[in-house]
C-alpha cells in the first residue's frame, strides 16, 4: 500500500471521525431549538457538550491540515473552488463557538436570544454544507485538466445534494437525541426519545431518496456496487432495528446505531472517490487521483512517523475525557 493511499484513508477517518462525534455535538445544538421548553432545559442540553464541542472540531480541522500537507493540489481545488460555502461553513462554527461562551455572559432576555439563535443556526448549516459538499464531490463537478474547478451554483446546489444535505442534518439531528438520552435526565431524556420516533420516519424516508438518487447520479453503485451496495444494505438494517431500539429504551445501542450509520455513509463517500480525490464532469480524463494530488514521497514519510506518533496521544486523550465526563447532566448541576 502505497503512502499516498494511506494518507487518503486516513484522512477519510478524520473525516469519519469527525461527522460521528461533531455530529450528536450538532443535534444537540439542534435540540436546544425544538427540544428544550425553557433557559434551564438550554442550559442542561448545552452542558451535556461543554467538554467535548471544541475537541471534536479539530477532527475537522485535523483533516483539513492533513489534506494540505499530503494533497496540496487537492486543497487548493477543494478549497478555491467551494470557496463560499466553506467561508458560510466557518462563520456558522466561529458563530456557534462564541454563542456557548458569551449566551450566559448577559442576563438579558434579548442577548440570551441572539445566541440561540446563533447555536442553532451554527448547528444546522455545517452539516448540510457538508451534506452538500461530499454529494456533489462524487456527482462530480467541471475541472479541467489543470485542476481548476470551474462550479456554477446548480454544480453545488441541486436536487441530490440538497437532498444529502438534509439527510445529513436528520442523521445528526438523531444522532444528538440519542446522545441527549445518554447524558439527561427527567422529562428532557424522555423527550428527547420521543422526538426521536418522531423523526424516525422523515429521516428514513430522507435516507431513501438519498441513496436512490445517489444511484440515478453518480457512478457509485455501478462502479463499486460490490461494496457499496453491501454497506447501504447494512445501513437500512440498522435503521429497522433502531425502531425496535427506540421503543424498548435501549439507549446505549440507539446511540451506536445512529453513530455507525453516520459512519458507514461518511465512509461510503471516500469508497466511491477511490482511487480519485476529486471526479471531473467534464472528462473522466482530468479526474484528479490521489497519486496526482499528493505530496512528495518524503513529506509523506515525514508526516506519517508525526501522525504514528501523536495519534495514540490524542485519541489517548480524547477517551479519557469522555471517561471523565461519562456522568449525566441534570438542572441542579448549573447551580453554583
Amino acid at each position: 500500500m502505497q503512502l499516498s493511499e494511506i494518507w487518503f484513508v486516513l484522512i477519510g477517518v478524520l473525516f469519519v471521525g469527525f461527522m460521528f462525534l461533531e455530529g450528536f455535538d450538532f443535534g444537540v445544538g439542534m435540540s436546544t431549538k425544538f427540544l428544550a421548553k425553557n433557559d434551564t432545559e438550554k442550559r442542561v442540553l448545552i452542558n451535556t457538550i461543554g467538554p467535548f464541542w471544541d475537541a471534536n472540531e479539530v477532527w475537522l480541522i485535523t483533516a483539513g491540515g492533513a489534506m494540505f500537507a499530503a494533497f496540496p493540489h487537492w486543497y487548493a481545488t477543494l478549497f478555491s473552488g467551494y470557496y463560499l460555502p466553506f467561508v458560510v461553513l466557518l462563520l456558522a462554527f466561529i458563530a456557534r463557538g462564541v454563542a456557548f461562551e458569551f449566551r450566559g455572559k448577559v442576563h438579558s432576555e434579548r442577548w440570551v436570544k441572539i445566541w440561540d439563535a446563533a447555536i442553532f443556526i451554527g448547528s444546522i448549516l455545517p452539516p448540510f454544507l457538508l451534506g452538500v459538499m461530499f454529494t456533489s464531490l462524487i456527482k462530480g463537478l467541471p475541472i479541467d485538466k489543470d485542476m481548476n474547478m470551474y462550479a456554477g451554483f446548480l454544480d453545488i446546489v441541486n436536487v441530490y445534494t440538497i437532498i444529502g444535505g438534509v439527510t445529513f442534518v436528520l442523521l445528526t439531528y438523531m444522532h444528538g437525541l440519542m446522545f441527549i438520552t445518554l447524558k439527561a435526565t427527567g422529562e428532557i431524556r424522555e423527550r428527547a426519545r420521543k422526538e426521536a420516533q418522531k423523526l424516525y420516519w422523515m429521516s428514513g424516508i430522507a435516507l431513501i431518496v438519498f441513496t436512490a438518487l445517489t444511484a440515478v447520479y453518480t457512478e457509485a453503485f455501478s462502479e463499486k456496487g460490490w461494496i457499496l451496495i453491501p454497506l447501504y444494505v447494512v445501513v437500512f438494517i440498522l435503521y429497522g432495528m433502531l425502531s425496535l431500539l427506540l421503543r424498548n429504551k435501549k439507549e446505549g445501542l440507539s446511540f451506536t446505531m445512529t453513530g455507525v450509520m453516520i459512519i458507514i455513509i461518511t465512509t461510503s463517500f471516500f469508497i466511491a472517490l477511490f482511487p480519485n480525490v476529486m471526479i471531473s464532469s467534464t472528462d473522466i480524463a482530468f479526474n484528479m487521483s490521489i497519486y496526482d494530488a499528493a505530496s512528495g514521497d518524503y513529506s509523506l514519510r515525514i508526516m506519517t512517523i508525526v501522525a504514528a506518533t501523536m495519534i495514540p496521544i490524542v485519541l489517548g486523550y480524547t477517551i479519557w475525557s469522555y471517561y471523565v465526563f461519562r456522568k449525566r447532566v441534570t438542572a441542579k448541576d448549573l447551580e453554583y
